[in-house]
């Protein structure tokens, strides 16, 4: 699995085409490090840059975007509508596939110390990776924006990092907060009225902040508690945030909903407690729509969610489940949904990766036999036990789904999801083993003029026949652990 974390720095520059240029631009001359998206507003003078990369060097592009941004940035110049402090504002890492938010908790602490001690900037540390309680909220970190940074040098506005003064380089810079928050989702979820009214009492139904108490339950006197605070009628989803609105352009009313920690109301659980809110009011859900970009989870989770309610097997092919997802949320609705351009995982994939599993079956053999001295057996037996195991992963699909085993349904689908594991692990192996014979005849081809260059080449070589012995023990290991599941 791939390990990657978003990076989605903030930057106080939306009308200079050429500035917000040079500053994302430096995020892919770190390796594995993959700019996604650049969205400028003009009004607000600030651009939203969308990066992802593995842990070991998300951090080092975050801090090149940062020291590039506090070059081109003057922000004793700065103008805009948007609340702002900083060059770059702030600075959020956002755990996306295999990687827990304690990772990104220690990566963005290591970008504000880097920060704040190589290139003088001041900054605060926010959501997770927040080292005081009320610096959590964004809100409270950035009070006072650009101008009030007089603060730096007062006991509760010191920075977590940086000089705690606004000197001259701080009034150029100003001041960034770095954080780690969860995976947040924009999701529209489209009604079968133009009521936005209606739409609003569903998501209000919805979200977790609920609605205002009333007297009579509508449009009475607000109802107060004892401090004669309003008195909320919390809704039934926690971390969502929520409205309804009519969109003209499709000519439907919509609830517009915030889901800030998916791992607390998922997708799928967002919509259908929407589908039930919306039925109790004589109101129907049509489909859906997912806003921006998402990690490949939030679609697998999904799948998995209806094929439970199914009882059907979850040991089904990635592509499967996407279309189920896509199929039971209604991402198609209101216009096609392509997974490749829309998950994040799918837009940074290496296309070339694995040519041999992408070819045919004719096209395998062919370049098999071949007087070329690779695939050879390796490949071939990491494809043999990956046929071994989709074998035995069809024969606990169809006992999952036989009339009168609907009670073992569950037993069968366990079987399957772990043999499609075994199968997906057999078949990265049959590029792997090639890769890694490649890699030998390569490390010999090296050039051996030089006593250095010999070296060089006899420490390649070694590597390289360490890591061709590693992939076959590999696939003798997994097609034995995979023979109890036949």
């Amino acid at each position: 699995m791939q390990r990657l974390i978003e990076c989605v720095p903030n930057i106080s520059e939306g009308r200079r085409p050429e500035v917000i240029q040079a500053v994302a631009s430096v995020v892919e001359t770190v390796e594995g490090c993959k700019l996604l998206d650049v969205d400028p507003g003009k009004s607000t003078n600030r651009t939203v840059i969308t990066f992802v990369g593995p842990p070991e060097t998300v951090g080092e592009a975050a801090f090149r975007l940062i020291k590039k941004a506090s070059e081109l940035i003057d922000m004793s110049k700065h103008t805009g509508e948007h609340p702002r402090m900083g060059a770059t504002d702030v600075c959020p890492f956002v755990p996306v596939a295999g990687v827990t938010m304690d990772e990104c908790i220690e990566v963005a602490r290591a970008v504000g110390e880097r920060v704040g001690k190589e290139l003088g900037i001041p900054g605060y540390f926010y959501e997770s990776a927040a080292k005081r309680p009320e610096r959590k909220n964004l809100a409270v970190c950035r009070q006072g924006h650009y101008e009030g940074l007089a603060k730096l040098a007062t006991e509760d506005g010191a920075p977590d990092f940086g000089p705690a003064e606004f000197n001259d380089h701080a009034k150029r810079t100003g001041a960034t907060a770095v954080g780690a928050r969860d995976f947040l989702i924009a999701y529209n979820i489209n009604l079968n009225t133009t009521s936005s009214r209606r739409a609003n009492a569903i998501a209000f139904d919805i979200r977790e902040a609920g609605r205002i108490k009333k007297r009579d339950g509508i449009t009475g006197p607000t109802v107060l508690d004892e401090a004669g605070n309003p008195v909320r009628i919390p809704g039934s989803l926690k971390a969502v945030k929520g409205i309804g609105w009519y969109i003209e352009e499709y000519g439907i009313a919509q609830l517009s909903l915030n889901l800030t920690d998916i791992h607390v109301t998922p997708v799928h659980v967002a919509f259908d407690e929407a589908c039930a809110k919306a039925q109790a009011r004589g109101i129907r859900v049509t489909g859906s729509e997912l806003v921006g970009l998402l990690p490949l989870r939030v679609l697998l989770d999904a799948a998995d969610h209806y094929l439970r309610k199914q009882q059907r097997s979850l040991g089904i092919s990635e592509a499967e489940k996407v279309k189920i997802a896509v199929n039971s949320l209604g991402l198609d609705d209101l216009a096609p949904f392509d997974a490749q351009k829309r998950v994040i995982e799918y837009i940074i994939a290496d296309q070339g990766s694995a040519p041999l599993v992408g070819m045919t079956l004719t096209q395998f053999a062919n370049t098999t036999s071949s007087e070329a001295p690779a695939p050879g057996g390796g490949s071939i037996a990491a494809y043999a036990g990956a046929l071994g195991a989709a074998l035995t992963t069809m024969v606990a699909n169809l006992s999952a789904h036989k009339r009168g085993w609907d009670d073992r349904w569950e037993t069968f689908s366990q079987h399957a999801e772990r043999g499609l594991a075994f199968q997906n692990d057999l078949l990265a192996l049959v590029d792997a083993d090639t890769a890694a014979f490649d890699a030998i005849m390569a490390a010999y081809g090296m050039p051996k003029g030089t006593n250095a260059q010999q070296a060089k080449r006899h420490q390649a070589i070694q590597d390289a026949t360490l890591n061709a012995i590693d992939i076959p023990l590999k696939v003798a290991l997994l097609a034995h652990d995979a023979l109890p599941l036949a």
